[in-house]
């Protein structure tokens, strides 16, 4: 039986590996992004698409209408939007602190806040039982990002996957967080990263390769089916084994 899936970030990478697989499925995918012409070019057949910004309340209450119309009840619900907030427009302000609470806002807004809105516009409207709703985390989380912003902003996500799971159980639902380490052909690492990095992070890997938007993918679609109905409140890694992340 068709289920309807809504995966935000959608549009490329990870999101977009997602959507085919549920497709191939037969499921009814809606993409939702904040760029309109990169859910154009996404290739999933028969999805729909809807462009918003997920971290505006009034935008995501836009979505949430349409889900309405369009579906009814949300099977899947999979947050794939976030990022490092590269696209964002930099501070311009010359004040080191002015630059880090731009930083640390950004990253919050765009991987914790989105996930958050969407999860609560849609939470009434999730299949009681059997519905899902799935976060992608990051191996960030465990190991910091650099300056602390985006592994924080990740890092959030998987308390608020607890309190879901906890609130949500009742009514046959469960929330999975899925981490991934480095996986190659996304926007997220592109195609100008450093070799040496790539070798580092490809050797601390025990299967001695790069993750792939599918390998992510996968393990989504499996946590969304019935033979994971009884896995909530998790964290799955999927990193090769570079990080345990006890």
């Amino acid at each position: 039986m068709a289920r309807n899936v809504v995966i935000s970030g959608g549009g490329t990478g990870i999101g977009l590996a997602t959507a085919r697989v549920f497709a191939a499925d037969g499921d009814r995918v809606l993409l939702l992004g904040r760029r309109g012409e990169v859910l154009e070019r996404a290739a999933v057949d028969g999805a729909l698409a809807y462009a918003a910004d997920l971290s505006r309340a009034d935008e995501v209450r836009g979505v949430a209408r349409f889900v309405a119309e369009e579906f009814g009840t949300v099977d899947v619900l999979v947050h794939g939007a976030g990022g490092t907030g590269h696209l964002e427009p930099p501070s311009a302000s010359e004040d080191p602190l002015d630059r880090v609470a731009h930083d640390w806002t950004v990253n919050f807004r765009i991987n914790t806040l989105t996930a958050a809105l969407l999860t609560e516009a849609l939470k009434d409207r999730l299949a009681s039982p059997g519905g899902r709703v799935l976060f992608i985390s990051s191996v960030a989380a465990y190991r910091g990002s650099g300056n602390g912003a985006y592994a924080g902003a990740k890092a959030a996500l998987h308390p608020y996957a607890r309190d879901l799971a906890r609130e949500l159980g009742p009514r046959g639902i469960t929330a999975n967080t899925v981490a991934p380490g480095y996986i190659e052909d996304t926007g997220f690492f592109g195609e100008a990263i450093d070799p040496a990095r790539r070798e580092r992070l490809i050797g601390e890997t025990f299967d001695g390769r790069a993750g792939t938007p599918g390998d992510v993918a996968a393990t989504l679609h499996w946590l969304a089916s019935p033979g994971a109905a009884h896995i909530t409140s998790q964290v799955v890694q999927v990193n090769g084994g570079a990080e345990r992340g006890n």
